[in-house]
């Protein structure tokens, strides 16, 4: 492909090629390992090396959220973050960690018990139809958020690789998902992401190095990317006392007055706003004015806000967004500084810190037993021939996870640094059309705009969201467009991998872990994996409906589906697997109260929904954001079943000494 570029090679036919050759792989891996076998379809026979599962494993793991958006949440919150937003090292120490947790605590356990899901363990450990039916239940909801933002990955690269529609890249890639998990299950899903994840490897590292190598002159990125972690730190004192940076954080802060009146009475506020846009096209049509500026007012106009409470909603979110932009650097924290605040500055300060902190801390617990708990991963380590094979699984698992998360923080300073090196300071006559392009595909992916006037790019003035960093850099370094095309393709292997397992869980859940279970044996049959089948195409079809409205960030989804199956979860399987006095009433409350609570607190404490509802700013407890409500969650779990497995077995010892007694005095 690099070869036809310098041939002359059309850039509009280099993105639809890579699209359709890559899928076109999978496609036919998918095809050549169809089956109809029950075995083959749920847990690939149980015959996958360890090596190769752990490289299936990888792919499946290493998600949209890791390839696309994990560099992305590097670049905008540094490695510690802030009180507002935990720092990005906190996703690649909670992810890695979690491993340590599925090696040493579940994976190889329940890889003994040879089932084909983690609600057959429920089935098989506690009996009845609650346990399995919630487990079940809990694995539809957190795989499904997951798998949303898979999709919206895929329908982001589709349309940036063909410049097509967003919502028609969507069913272009869905149409790969569904060749690849349709036909064959787990069978053909191992080996099509042992191919997914040498691509998106290699998409990975190729573009990183190049970048290292073009900066640095050495493309081993991590190990040499510290020299740009101290030319970011001077770059940024250089920025904070900019005139111009300041000017443009004087601007935003106008802005948030602004939204801020408007919010005292949004209906009032809104019939004036249109209004005025009513008579500003208007007059403009009476004077004849360019076409251009006409559609413009009207674009205004049709973007304006439906009614009162969508307009305290849209108000609000725009008022903390220029708030959040009037500080230095736009609202981004210090690339390298550990926390926010200062632990012996001023009680503010401290207090900042404290909250920063305990942020960190809290997503990181949320994503290390969320990772324990996701049942699409664990039923990955079915697929092995043995117990020491699916340990062995792991550990390869985690080195081929490592290859990946060792070069990110590499990836997003040398980005942030072209950034504030090569783009501040251009005219916004000589910008990239990149830029452009991308903002084409989505809006909401980049704004850059001359709030000040000056027609100089700042730095306060560029506002790129995590979903583009990875997939735009490199266009951002300059390389060669085949380079984009190949990380659009990995992107599109980190998508795929990680939905056609996600979309197998979900299927599985709706029809394999409902089905009756008889004398505590798990059995499948063929019409089972007929009917599996055609509930995969349905939960496909379902989550690309969904994935078209860009509910949200792909890395807000994904994290708040971890905790979510951390709380659903984490408790149950360790209480299950290590203390014989957990009774079925015990992980049912478990999980009810695990779950409840950690969906409520999601609801209670997000800004989107507390602005519809007219609600104040706030609810958080301790501060803790509303993506790590599984801190909550999870606690939560473990004291409902140890207190109602307690009071069960206090009770059953109560009766049986009744029996006794009743018994005795007959005799």
């Amino acid at each position: 492909m690099a070869w036809a570029e310098r041939a002359g090679l059309s850039r509009g036919w280099i993105g639809p090629i890579f699209l359709f050759l890559s899928v076109m792989v999978y496609a036919v891996i998918g095809i050549y390992a169809r089956t109809t076998d029950p075995e083959d379809f749920y847990v690939a026979g149980r015959r996958v090396p360890a090596m190769y599962n752990g490289m299936a494993t990888a792919a499946d793991w290493m998600s949209a959220a890791s390839f696309i958006s994990l560099a992305g949440a590097l670049y905008l919150q540094g490695f510690g973050g802030t009180a507002a937003q935990p720092g990005g090292l906190a996703y690649v120490l909670g992810w890695t960690g979690g491993f340590c947790l599925v090696g040493l605590l579940i994976a190889p356990r329940l890889r003994a018990m040879q089932l084909y899901t983690v609600p057959d363990f429920f089935a098989v450990r506690f009996g009845g139809r609650w346990p399995r039916l919630l487990a079940a239940l809990g694995a539809v909801a957190c795989s499904f958020m997951y798998v949303v933002a898979q999709i919206y990955g895929v329908g982001l690269i589709a349309s940036r690789l063909t410049g097509v529609q967003f919502e028609i890249g969507i069913l272009l890639g869905l149409g790969g998902i569904l060749l690849c998990s349709f036909l064959g299950g787990m069978r053909a899903i191992t080996w099509t992401q042992v191919v997914q994840y040498i691509v998106l490897l290699l998409a990975f590292l190729i573009p990183v190095s190049w970048l290292a190598y073009k900066q640095l002159g050495t493309p081993m990125a991590p190990l040499a990317f510290g020299e740009q972690l101290l030319k970011i730190e001077r770059l940024e004192t250089q920025l904070i006392a900019s005139p111009a940076e300041q000017q443009v954080r004087a601007i935003h802060l106008q802005r948030a007055s602004e939204f801020a009146a408007r919010l005292q009475n949004p209906a009032e506020s809104l019939a004036r706003e249109r209004d005025l846009l009513e008579e500003r096209i208007r007059l403009l049509r009476a004077q004849g004015a360019d076409f251009t500026l006409v559609m413009q007012a009207r674009r205004e106009l049709a973007h304006l806000p439906r009614d009162e409470a969508s307009a305290r909603e849209q108000w609000t979110r725009a008022m903390h967004e220029s708030l959040e932009r009037t500080e230095p650097l736009g609202g981004l924290p210090r690339h390298t500084q550990a926390f926010a605040g200062d632990p012996r500055g001023t009680s503010e300060e401290r207090a900042e810190f404290q909250q920063s902190r305990l942020n960190f801390l809290a997503l990181m617990f949320c994503l290390m037993v969320g990772t324990a708990s996701l049942p699409h991963l664990l039923t990955r380590f079915y697929t092995t021939p043995s117990v020491a094979d699916t340990r062995r699984s792991v550990a390869w698992s985690l080195g081929f996870i490592s290859l990946l998360y060792l070069t990110t923080p590499a990836l997003a300073a040398l980005v942030k640094y072209e950034v504030m090196q090569g783009l501040v300071g251009s005219s916004f006559d000589q910008l990239p059309h990149w830029i452009a392009q991308w903002a084409r595909v989505d809006p909401g992916l980049i704004s850059v705009q001359d709030i000040n006037g000056d027609g100089v790019l700042q730095f306060g003035e560029i506002r790129l969201a995590a979903d583009m960093i990875m997939l735009a850099t490199p266009e951002l370094g300059g390389l060669p467009y085949v380079v984009s095309g190949l990380v659009a393709a990995g992107g599109l292997a980190a998508a795929l991998s990680t939905a056609d397992g996600l979309l197998l869980t979900i299927s599985n859940a709706l029809v394999h872990d409902t089905a009756p279970i008889r004398n505590g044996v798990v059995r499948v049959s063929d019409n089972r994996v007929i009917l599996t089948k055609f509930a995969l195409l349905a939960v496909a079809m379902l989550a690309a409906a969904v994935a078209a409205l860009k509910p949200a960030e792909i890395i807000w989804l994904v994290t708040a589906s971890f905790s979510l199956a951390a709380a659903t979860f984490f408790p149950a399987l360790v209480m299950g697997l290590f203390w014989c006095g957990t009774t079925r009433r015990g992980v049912v409350a478990g999980m009810l109260a695990g779950a409840g609570l950690t969906l409520g607190y999601m609801l209670l404490a997000s800004p989107a929904w507390r602005a519809w509802w007219g609600l104040p700013p706030g609810g958080l407890w301790w501060g803790i954001h509303p993506v790590s409500a599984g801190f909550f969650g999870v606690p939560a779990g473990f004291a409902a079943i140890a207190l109602v497995s307690w009071f069960d077995r206090g009770a059953r010892v109560r009766g049986e000494r009744g029996d006794a007694g009743v018994a005795g005095g007959s005799l």
